[in-house]
């Protein structure tokens, strides 16, 4: 099988839905996921594409309730909605998730940022949410923060949106085999039969 490349950016409310699901499609079919936390805003904003403003009510309505479909049909748990969003520090949180791709814990730090984003309504970034989250993973919050905020990882998240971009990247979640790129959650399954071609 081949490996999938994980395009995501924790402030992506899709991404919720594929990081409730990754850990048991991972251990039930054997995955290899490589994760590329990236800025999700900057890519967005060089295309001139703000998905859900506030000017845009009906679509934001409908981005959360079918968000609510698709968790009762995946059988996750359900967000009472809406969630605090657009999140303030898109870019600390990003850059926590890089420490975690590079010391071993980021599907954890993600599964835990997502819940209490999501079902504790702690926005996603904030010092309460990183803090809890690292509680959850018996982390060390003080190194962390260090770590995130060092110019090595600021140089390599800065490096992922450029490689995002270089890769025609322009939502999260992305999902790429090979050349192929999947866009959103609901393309997870077809990458993951794609990758098994």
């Amino acid at each position: 099988m081949q490996e999938i490349n994980f395009w995501f950016s924790i402030g992506s409310t899709y991404t919720y839905l594929t990081v409730k699901r990754l850990r048991t499609k991972i251990n039930d079919l054997n995955l290899k996921i490589n994760f590329h936390p990236f800025s999700v805003r900057t890519v967005m904003k060089d295309m001139d594409n703000i998905p859900f403003p506030p000017s845009k009510k009906p679509k934001v309505d409908h981005m959360w309730r079918d968000i609510q479909r698709r968790s009762i049909l995946y059988n996750i748990e359900v967000p009472k909605v809406p969630v605090p969003y657009p999140i303030n520090n898109l870019d600390l949180a990003n850059c926590v998730a890089l420490v975690g791709v590079n010391e071993g814990w980021i599907l954890e730090y993600l599964e835990q940022a997502y819940k209490f984003w999501f079902i504790d309504h702690i926005e996603a970034g904030s010092e309460g949410n990183l803090n809890d989250s690292f509680n959850k993973i018996n982390l060390d919050a003080e190194k962390i923060f260090e770590t995130a905020n060092s110019s090595k990882i600021l140089q390599q998240y800065n490096q992922n949106t450029q490689t995002a971009k270089d890769k025609s990247v322009f939502g999260s979640p992305t999902f790429i085999v090979g050349s192929e790129l999947f866009w959103g959650d609901d393309r997870l399954e077809d990458a993951i039969e794609w990758a098994r071609k």
